[in-house]
C-alpha cells in the first residue's frame, strides 16, 4: 500500500509546552486511521501539522507525496475541531460556498442529505442545534469528494442517532476508497471506524495497531466487577480469589463468563453481600488508560 500521510519525528511546542513530541506515523491509501486521546493530548496540533495549517518545529510531514503546502488541495478535505462558519448562512449556503471552491464538487443538496440535513431549510447556521451545526460542517468537508479526509473530533455535540448516521457516512466513504484520518476521544468511535489506531498521550504515540491488537496487548484481562452495599477501601476476604478495589468496584480479574457462578458462590460462602455485578471484557479505553499511565508516569486504576 502507498502511504498518503506520513509524519516523521514531528515536534511542535507552544512556549515551554510540547504539544507534539516526536510523533512518527504513516497512513496508507484507503485506510481509516484514528488518533485517539483526551483533550490536550496533542491531536489537533498534529492534524494542523499534517495539513499544513501549522508548521512543525521539527521533523517532516508528507501529504499525498508532497509537503502539505504543495499538496493538491482539490484532493484533500479538512474538518477542523474549531470550525466556526458565519452565523447568518443557511446550511445550504455554507456548503454551496465551499462547493464553489472546487473544480468538480458534488451537489450540495445531496451532501447535506447524506449527513441528515435539508438543503432547503432556511434556518441560519447560528440558530441550528450544536449537532446540526457539526453535521453541516461535515458536509462542507465532504463536498469535494476528497481522496484524503481529515476529521478532527467530527461528532462533537452530535446526539447518539446523529453520531451513528455520520459513522455510516464515514464507513461508506472508506468503502469507496477514501483515506480518512480521524481524531477522537470517543474510544467506541475509534473501535467501530478505524482500521488502525494510534494512542496519543502527552504529545507522544504510546502504541499503534488495530483495535483488536491494542486491546489484546494492553487492555488487560476480562473481569467481574462487584458492587458492594457500601464503599470500601479494603477488598473482602474471599477464599480462592484475590479481588482488588478499583474505581469500578471490587474487581475479580481473569474471570470467564462460565466462572461467574463460582465467584458468586464464593461470595455467599464468605458472607459477602453485594448489590450488583457485571462482567466486562477489556476495551480500547482500557488499553488507552494503561498506556497513558505508562507514558505520563502515573498509575491508572481500572
Amino acid at each position: 500500500m502507498t502511504p498518503v500521510v506520513v509524519a516523521d519525528a514531528v515536534e511542535k511546542a507552544y512556549g515551554d509546552t510540547a504539544a507534539v513530541d516526536g510523533v512518527s506515523l504513516s497512513v496508507d491509501e484507503g485506510e481509516v486511521f484514528a488518533l485517539v486521546g483526551p483533550n490536550g493530548a496533542g491531536k489537533t496540533t498534529l492534524v494542523r501539522c499534517l495539513t499544513g495549517t501549522t508548521t512543525p518545529d521539527g521533523g517532516s510531514v508528507e501529504l499525498l507525496g508532497d509537503a502539505p503546502a504543495d499538496a493538491n488541495d482539490q484532493r484533500v478535505g479538512l474538518l477542523p475541531q474549531d470550525f466556526q462558519p458565519p452565523d447568518r448562512l443557511t446550511a445550504g449556503e455554507l456548503v454551496g460556498y465551499y462547493a464553489g471552491l472546487y473544480d468538480d464538487a458534488r451537489d450540495p443538496a445531496a451532501v447535506l442529505s447524506d449527513v441528515g440535513l435539508d438543503a432547503d431549510n432556511d434556518t441560519w447556521y447560528g440558530d441550528l442545534s450544536g449537532g446540526e451545526q457539526r453535521r453541516a460542517c461535515v458536509a462542507a468537508a465532504l463536498v469535494n469528494s476528497p481522496d484524503v479526509l481529515f476529521l478532527d473530533e467530527p461528532t462533537t455535540a452530535v446526539d447518539p442517532a446523529g453520531r451513528r448516521a455520520l459513522w455510516r457516512v464515514f464507513e461508506e466513504l472508506a468503502e469507496s476508497g477514501t483515506t480518512i484520518f480521524l481524531t477522537t476521544h470517543d474510544m467506541a468511535e475509534a473501535e467501530r471506524l478505524a482500521d488502525r489506531v494510534a494512542l496519543l498521550a502527552d504529545g507522544r504515540v504510546a502504541a499503534t495497531g488495530t483495535p483488536r491488537e491494542l486491546v489484546a496487548e494492553h487492555g488487560g484481562r476480562p473481569r467481574l466487577v462487584v458492587e458492594l452495599p457500601e464503599e470500601t477501601e479494603t477488598a473482602p476476604d474471599v477464599p480462592g480469589f484475590s479481588p482488588e478495589v478499583t474505581r469500578e468496584g471490587v474487581v475479580f480479574s481473569d474471570v470467564a463468563p462460565e466462572g461467574i457462578g463460582e465467584v458468586v458462590a464464593a461470595l455467599d460462602d464468605a458472607g459477602v453481600d453485594f448489590e450488583a455485578l457485571s462482567w466486562r471484557e477489556p476495551t480500547l479505553e482500557d488499553a488507552y488508560l494503561a498506556l497513558a499511565g505508562d507514558v505520563e508516569g502515573v498509575e491508572v486504576q481500572r
